[in-house]
Protein backbone atom coordinates (compact mmCIF):
# COMPACT_ATOMS: atom_id res chain seq x y z
CA UNK A 1 0.00 0.00 0.00
CA UNK A 2 2.80 2.09 0.86
CA UNK A 3 5.15 1.75 -1.79
CA UNK A 4 2.88 3.18 -4.32
CA UNK A 5 2.03 6.43 -2.44
CA UNK A 6 5.55 7.39 -1.01
CA UNK A 7 4.65 10.85 -0.05
CA UNK A 8 2.28 9.23 2.57
CA UNK A 9 2.93 10.20 6.25
CA UNK A 10 2.45 6.87 8.82
CA UNK A 11 0.26 8.10 11.80
CA UNK A 12 0.05 5.07 14.17
CA UNK A 13 -3.41 5.83 15.69
CA UNK A 14 -6.60 7.64 14.39
CA UNK A 15 -6.37 9.44 17.65
CA UNK A 16 -3.65 11.35 16.34
CA UNK A 17 -5.25 12.93 13.23
CA UNK A 18 -5.78 16.27 12.35
CA UNK A 19 -7.66 17.53 9.01
CA UNK A 20 -4.98 18.58 6.64
CA UNK A 21 -3.67 17.60 3.54
CA UNK A 22 -1.78 14.79 2.11
CA UNK A 23 -2.33 11.21 1.71
CA UNK A 24 -2.25 9.29 5.19
CA UNK A 25 -2.34 5.95 6.31
CA UNK A 26 -3.39 4.66 9.83
CA UNK A 27 -4.25 1.48 11.76
CA UNK A 28 -7.73 0.83 13.46
CA UNK A 29 -10.23 -1.64 13.98
CA UNK A 30 -13.66 -1.88 11.81
CA UNK A 31 -16.82 -1.23 13.39
CA UNK A 32 -19.10 -0.23 10.97
CA UNK A 33 -19.69 -1.09 7.18
CA UNK A 34 -22.80 0.37 5.54
CA UNK A 35 -22.86 0.06 1.59
CA UNK A 36 -25.60 2.95 0.13
CA UNK A 37 -26.01 5.28 -2.57
CA UNK A 38 -25.71 9.06 -3.57
CA UNK A 39 -28.24 10.69 -5.21
CA UNK A 40 -27.40 10.13 -8.51
CA UNK A 41 -26.98 6.17 -8.07
CA UNK A 42 -23.75 5.85 -7.35
CA UNK A 43 -22.59 3.77 -4.76
CA UNK A 44 -20.35 4.62 -1.53
CA UNK A 45 -19.64 2.47 1.79
CA UNK A 46 -19.51 4.62 4.72
CA UNK A 47 -17.17 2.54 7.48
CA UNK A 48 -16.16 3.37 11.04
CA UNK A 49 -13.02 3.11 12.71
CA UNK A 50 -11.61 2.99 16.23
CA UNK A 51 -8.49 2.31 17.76
CA UNK A 52 -7.54 3.37 21.94
CA UNK A 53 -7.45 7.24 21.66
CA UNK A 54 -10.80 7.71 19.27
CA UNK A 55 -12.73 6.73 15.94
CA UNK A 56 -13.12 8.05 13.05
CA UNK A 57 -16.02 8.18 10.06
CA UNK A 58 -14.66 7.26 6.68
CA UNK A 59 -16.29 6.94 3.49
CA UNK A 60 -14.89 4.97 0.27
CA UNK A 61 -16.34 6.58 -3.32
CA UNK A 62 -17.23 4.73 -5.82
CA UNK A 63 -13.62 6.38 -7.85
CA UNK A 64 -11.74 3.79 -5.26
CA UNK A 65 -12.41 0.95 -7.29
CA UNK A 66 -9.95 -1.58 -5.07
CA UNK A 67 -11.20 -0.08 -1.71
CA UNK A 68 -14.67 -1.04 -3.05
CA UNK A 69 -13.50 -4.49 -4.17
CA UNK A 70 -11.43 -4.83 -1.04
CA UNK A 71 -14.56 -3.76 1.48
CA UNK A 72 -16.43 -6.97 0.66
CA UNK A 73 -13.43 -9.53 1.91
CA UNK A 74 -13.51 -7.56 5.34
CA UNK A 75 -15.84 -8.04 8.52
CA UNK A 76 -16.36 -6.00 11.19
CA UNK A 77 -13.99 -6.34 14.13
CA UNK A 78 -11.06 -6.87 11.66
CA UNK A 79 -7.68 -5.07 11.98
CA UNK A 80 -7.20 -3.03 9.11
CA UNK A 81 -4.70 -0.59 7.79
CA UNK A 82 -6.34 2.11 5.32
CA UNK A 83 -4.94 4.68 3.01
CA UNK A 84 -6.25 7.79 2.95
CA UNK A 85 -6.85 11.96 2.86
CA UNK A 86 -8.60 13.75 5.54
CA UNK A 87 -11.92 15.82 4.76
CA UNK A 88 -14.20 17.48 6.73
CA UNK A 89 -18.16 16.55 6.71
CA UNK A 90 -20.77 19.01 8.45
CA UNK A 91 -17.76 20.01 10.53
CA UNK A 92 -16.65 17.07 11.57
CA UNK A 93 -13.52 15.17 10.36
CA UNK A 94 -14.05 11.85 8.19
CA UNK A 95 -11.61 10.07 6.31
CA UNK A 96 -11.57 9.42 2.27
CA UNK A 97 -10.42 5.83 1.83
CA UNK A 98 -8.52 5.37 -0.97
CA UNK A 99 -7.40 1.88 0.22
CA UNK A 100 -8.23 -0.67 2.88
CA UNK A 101 -6.59 -4.05 3.84
CA UNK A 102 -6.32 -6.65 7.01
CA UNK A 103 -3.31 -5.29 8.87
CA UNK A 104 -0.55 -8.11 9.10
CA UNK A 105 1.97 -8.91 11.50
CA UNK A 106 5.09 -7.33 10.68
CA UNK A 107 3.20 -4.00 9.13
CA UNK A 108 5.35 -1.31 10.26
CA UNK A 109 3.73 0.40 13.18
CA UNK A 110 1.12 -2.21 13.82
CA UNK A 111 0.49 -2.86 17.63
CA UNK A 112 -2.40 -5.08 17.71
CA UNK A 113 -3.09 -3.92 21.15
CA UNK A 114 -2.66 -0.31 20.72
CA UNK A 115 -6.27 -0.44 18.89
CA UNK A 116 -7.84 -2.24 21.50
CA UNK A 117 -10.24 0.18 23.49
CA UNK A 118 -9.74 0.45 27.84
CA UNK A 119 -12.00 -1.81 28.89
CA UNK A 120 -12.32 -4.25 26.05
CA UNK A 121 -10.89 -7.47 27.88
CA UNK A 122 -14.46 -6.99 30.45
CA UNK A 123 -16.45 -7.99 27.40
CA UNK A 124 -14.64 -9.52 24.29
CA UNK A 125 -16.66 -12.40 25.15
CA UNK A 126 -20.27 -10.42 24.67
CA UNK A 127 -19.72 -8.17 22.00
CA UNK A 128 -22.51 -8.10 20.15
CA UNK A 129 -24.48 -5.96 16.78
CA UNK A 130 -27.45 -5.61 18.31
CA UNK A 131 -26.79 -4.19 21.83
CA UNK A 132 -29.69 -3.76 24.08
CA UNK A 133 -29.34 -2.11 27.75
CA UNK A 134 -30.39 -0.74 30.87
CA UNK A 135 -28.97 0.51 34.14
CA UNK A 136 -30.01 0.79 37.74
CA UNK A 137 -28.62 3.66 39.94
CA UNK A 138 -28.73 4.58 43.37
CA UNK A 139 -27.13 7.88 45.45
CA UNK A 140 -23.57 8.06 45.85
CA UNK A 141 -22.73 10.94 48.00
CA UNK A 142 -23.98 11.52 52.19
CA UNK A 143 -25.38 15.09 51.36
CA UNK A 144 -25.32 15.55 54.78
CA UNK A 145 -21.66 15.77 54.77
CA UNK A 146 -21.37 18.06 52.10
CA UNK A 147 -21.60 22.16 51.65
CA UNK A 148 -24.88 23.42 52.58
CA UNK A 149 -25.64 24.93 49.08
CA UNK A 150 -25.38 21.31 47.98
CA UNK A 151 -27.38 19.77 50.14
CA UNK A 152 -29.95 22.66 49.99
CA UNK A 153 -29.61 21.61 45.87
CA UNK A 154 -30.99 18.38 46.59
CA UNK A 155 -33.57 19.73 49.28
CA UNK A 156 -35.40 22.05 46.45
CA UNK A 157 -35.99 19.38 43.89
CA UNK A 158 -36.91 16.75 46.51
CA UNK A 159 -39.95 19.01 48.17
CA UNK A 160 -40.63 20.15 44.43
CA UNK A 161 -41.59 17.00 43.65
CA UNK A 162 -42.54 15.48 46.68
CA UNK A 163 -39.65 12.83 46.45
CA UNK A 164 -37.80 11.66 48.96
CA UNK A 165 -34.20 12.79 49.11
CA UNK A 166 -33.05 9.14 47.63
CA UNK A 167 -34.79 9.20 44.62
CA UNK A 168 -33.05 13.05 43.66
CA UNK A 169 -29.85 11.59 44.20
CA UNK A 170 -30.57 8.24 42.17
CA UNK A 171 -31.63 10.61 39.45
CA UNK A 172 -28.68 12.73 39.30
CA UNK A 173 -25.27 11.78 37.84
CA UNK A 174 -23.70 14.37 40.09
CA UNK A 175 -25.14 12.26 43.10
CA UNK A 176 -26.16 8.88 41.96
CA UNK A 177 -23.82 6.45 41.18
CA UNK A 178 -24.52 3.67 38.18
CA UNK A 179 -25.05 0.29 40.49
CA UNK A 180 -25.99 -2.03 37.82
CA UNK A 181 -25.61 -2.44 33.91
CA UNK A 182 -27.57 -5.34 32.10
CA UNK A 183 -26.98 -5.95 28.42
CA UNK A 184 -27.60 -8.24 25.70
CA UNK A 185 -27.80 -9.50 22.08
CA UNK A 186 -31.26 -7.77 20.39
CA UNK A 187 -30.93 -10.47 17.96
CA UNK A 188 -31.38 -13.41 20.56
CA UNK A 189 -35.04 -14.90 21.99
CA UNK A 190 -35.90 -12.17 24.84
CA UNK A 191 -37.48 -16.06 26.46
CA UNK A 192 -34.16 -17.39 26.46
CA UNK A 193 -31.36 -14.89 26.11
CA UNK A 194 -28.01 -15.05 27.53
CA UNK A 195 -28.11 -11.42 29.71
CA UNK A 196 -25.24 -10.27 31.58
CA UNK A 197 -25.03 -7.68 34.11
CA UNK A 198 -22.69 -5.41 35.66
CA UNK A 199 -22.89 -4.34 39.24
CA UNK A 200 -21.27 -2.59 41.55
CA UNK A 201 -21.52 -3.87 45.04
CA UNK A 202 -21.54 -1.96 47.83
CA UNK A 203 -18.41 -1.36 49.82
CA UNK A 204 -18.15 -4.25 52.37
CA UNK A 205 -21.47 -6.37 50.92
CA UNK A 206 -21.02 -10.04 51.16
CA UNK A 207 -21.47 -11.25 47.75
CA UNK A 208 -21.75 -15.25 48.57
CA UNK A 209 -21.92 -17.26 45.28
CA UNK A 210 -23.18 -15.05 42.00
CA UNK A 211 -23.84 -16.79 38.97
CA UNK A 212 -21.42 -16.40 36.50
CA UNK A 213 -23.60 -13.60 34.47
CA UNK A 214 -23.52 -11.39 37.28
CA UNK A 215 -20.09 -9.71 36.78
CA UNK A 216 -19.20 -7.60 40.48
CA UNK A 217 -16.83 -4.36 38.91
CA UNK A 218 -16.10 -1.15 40.23
CA UNK A 219 -17.93 1.75 38.70
CA UNK A 220 -15.48 2.94 35.98
CA UNK A 221 -15.31 -0.38 34.84
CA UNK A 222 -18.65 -0.84 33.94
CA UNK A 223 -18.51 2.82 32.44
CA UNK A 224 -15.99 1.20 30.18
CA UNK A 225 -17.59 -1.78 29.29
CA UNK A 226 -20.07 -0.06 28.19
CA UNK A 227 -18.31 2.36 25.91
CA UNK A 228 -16.58 -0.24 24.42
CA UNK A 229 -20.34 -2.56 23.86
CA UNK A 230 -21.47 0.15 22.45
CA UNK A 231 -18.68 1.37 19.80
CA UNK A 232 -18.59 -2.09 18.51
CA UNK A 233 -22.56 -2.15 18.12
CA UNK A 234 -24.46 -1.27 15.12
CA UNK A 235 -27.27 -0.48 16.81
CA UNK A 236 -27.37 -0.04 20.72
CA UNK A 237 -31.20 -0.25 21.66
CA UNK A 238 -32.96 1.65 25.09
CA UNK A 239 -36.14 2.59 26.06
CA UNK A 240 -35.68 5.99 27.11
CA UNK A 241 -32.68 5.85 27.38
CA UNK A 242 -31.67 8.83 25.59
CA UNK A 243 -34.08 10.33 28.54
CA UNK A 244 -31.74 8.81 31.14
CA UNK A 245 -29.50 6.44 31.14
CA UNK A 246 -27.35 7.80 28.43
CA UNK A 247 -27.25 11.14 30.18
CA UNK A 248 -26.34 9.33 33.23
CA UNK A 249 -23.56 7.59 31.55
CA UNK A 250 -22.33 10.22 30.27
CA UNK A 251 -22.02 12.81 32.91
CA UNK A 252 -20.95 9.60 35.62
CA UNK A 253 -18.04 8.86 32.89
CA UNK A 254 -17.30 12.76 32.80
CA UNK A 255 -17.03 12.70 36.56
CA UNK A 256 -14.40 9.55 36.50
CA UNK A 257 -12.51 10.97 33.24
CA UNK A 258 -13.51 8.38 30.78
CA UNK A 259 -14.42 8.89 27.45
CA UNK A 260 -17.86 8.34 26.84
CA UNK A 261 -16.54 7.01 23.07
CA UNK A 262 -19.68 7.08 20.93
CA UNK A 263 -22.47 9.63 20.78
CA UNK A 264 -25.70 8.33 21.18
CA UNK A 265 -27.71 11.64 21.95
CA UNK A 266 -27.55 13.64 18.83
CA UNK A 267 -30.78 13.31 16.44
CA UNK A 268 -32.99 11.95 19.43
CA UNK A 269 -35.30 10.76 16.29
CA UNK A 270 -32.31 8.50 14.20
CA UNK A 271 -32.77 4.88 14.12
CA UNK A 272 -28.73 4.56 14.69
CA UNK A 273 -26.31 4.02 16.29
CA UNK A 274 -28.85 4.54 19.07
CA UNK A 275 -32.52 3.23 18.33
CA UNK A 276 -34.31 4.65 21.66
CA UNK A 277 -37.73 2.24 21.29
CA UNK A 278 -39.51 5.59 23.47
CA UNK A 279 -38.78 7.79 20.33
CA UNK A 280 -39.10 4.85 17.47
CA UNK A 281 -42.80 4.43 19.06
CA UNK A 282 -43.75 8.05 18.63
CA UNK A 283 -44.24 9.37 22.08
CA UNK A 284 -47.89 8.58 22.36
CA UNK A 285 -49.97 10.78 24.89
CA UNK A 286 -51.18 9.11 28.03
CA UNK A 287 -48.90 6.52 30.04
CA UNK A 288 -46.12 4.89 27.50
CA UNK A 289 -43.97 3.09 30.13
CA UNK A 290 -41.86 0.47 29.59
CA UNK A 291 -44.74 -1.45 31.57
CA UNK A 292 -47.09 -0.36 29.79
CA UNK A 293 -46.07 -0.98 26.42
CA UNK A 294 -44.95 -4.30 27.71
CA UNK A 295 -48.58 -5.06 28.68
CA UNK A 296 -50.24 -3.79 25.68
CA UNK A 297 -48.06 -6.07 23.43
CA UNK A 298 -48.77 -9.24 26.10
CA UNK A 299 -44.90 -8.71 26.45
CA UNK A 300 -43.61 -10.24 30.47
CA UNK A 301 -42.75 -7.12 32.18
CA UNK A 302 -39.96 -6.93 35.31
CA UNK A 303 -41.80 -4.56 37.23
CA UNK A 304 -44.46 -6.79 38.26
CA UNK A 305 -41.69 -8.47 41.12
CA UNK A 306 -40.00 -5.04 41.67
CA UNK A 307 -39.29 -1.79 40.42
CA UNK A 308 -36.96 1.62 40.13
CA UNK A 309 -38.48 2.83 43.53
CA UNK A 310 -37.05 -0.28 45.37
CA UNK A 311 -33.72 -0.06 44.16
CA UNK A 312 -32.04 2.26 46.10
CA UNK A 313 -33.30 0.73 49.50
CA UNK A 314 -32.54 -3.02 47.75
CA UNK A 315 -28.87 -1.83 47.57
CA UNK A 316 -28.34 -0.53 51.09
CA UNK A 317 -29.08 -4.06 52.51
CA UNK A 318 -26.30 -5.54 49.87
CA UNK A 319 -28.87 -7.78 47.82
CA UNK A 320 -27.07 -6.91 43.94
CA UNK A 321 -28.18 -10.07 43.10
CA UNK A 322 -31.86 -9.16 43.14
CA UNK A 323 -31.14 -5.98 41.49
CA UNK A 324 -29.40 -7.84 39.05
CA UNK A 325 -32.29 -10.46 37.98
CA UNK A 326 -34.88 -7.10 37.53
CA UNK A 327 -32.18 -5.23 35.52
CA UNK A 328 -31.80 -8.65 33.53
CA UNK A 329 -35.85 -8.55 32.98
CA UNK A 330 -35.55 -4.84 32.09
CA UNK A 331 -33.38 -6.31 29.21
CA UNK A 332 -35.64 -9.00 28.18
CA UNK A 333 -38.21 -6.78 28.05
CA UNK A 334 -36.90 -4.19 26.19
CA UNK A 335 -35.52 -6.85 23.58
CA UNK A 336 -38.94 -8.31 23.44
CA UNK A 337 -40.04 -4.80 22.50
CA UNK A 338 -37.45 -4.07 19.82
CA UNK A 339 -38.24 -6.99 17.97
CA UNK A 340 -41.85 -6.16 17.72
CA UNK A 341 -41.01 -2.96 16.13
CA UNK A 342 -38.36 -4.14 14.06
CA UNK A 343 -40.51 -6.13 12.54
CA UNK A 344 -43.73 -4.48 12.43
CA UNK A 345 -42.42 -1.00 11.99
CA UNK A 346 -38.87 -0.12 11.56
CA UNK A 347 -38.67 -2.82 8.34
CA UNK A 348 -40.97 -0.30 6.46
CA UNK A 349 -38.83 2.37 7.20
CA UNK A 350 -36.33 3.73 4.51
CA UNK A 351 -33.88 4.63 7.51
CA UNK A 352 -33.72 1.27 9.09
Amino acid sequence: MDAQAPETTHLPTLGALEARAGLFTAYGVLRAIRKAQTRAGKPFVELKLMDREGAAAGKIWSDSARAMQAIDSLEIGDHVKVLFEVDTYKGAMQLNVRRIRKAEDGDPGYAPASLMEEGYELVSDILCKTLVFDIETAPAVDVRKEPSTIAQAVAKVAERNEWDQSKVMSLSPYFGKVISLAVGDGEQDPRTMEVTVFVVPPAGADLGSLPAWIRPVSEQDLLRAFWVLAGNAEVVVSYNGRGFDVPFLQGRSLIHGIDARVDLLSNRFSLRPHLDLYYALGQTRGPSSLDVVCWALGLTSPKEAMDGSMVATTYEKGDIASIALYNAGDVRATTGVYQRVRDKVLRFRDDW
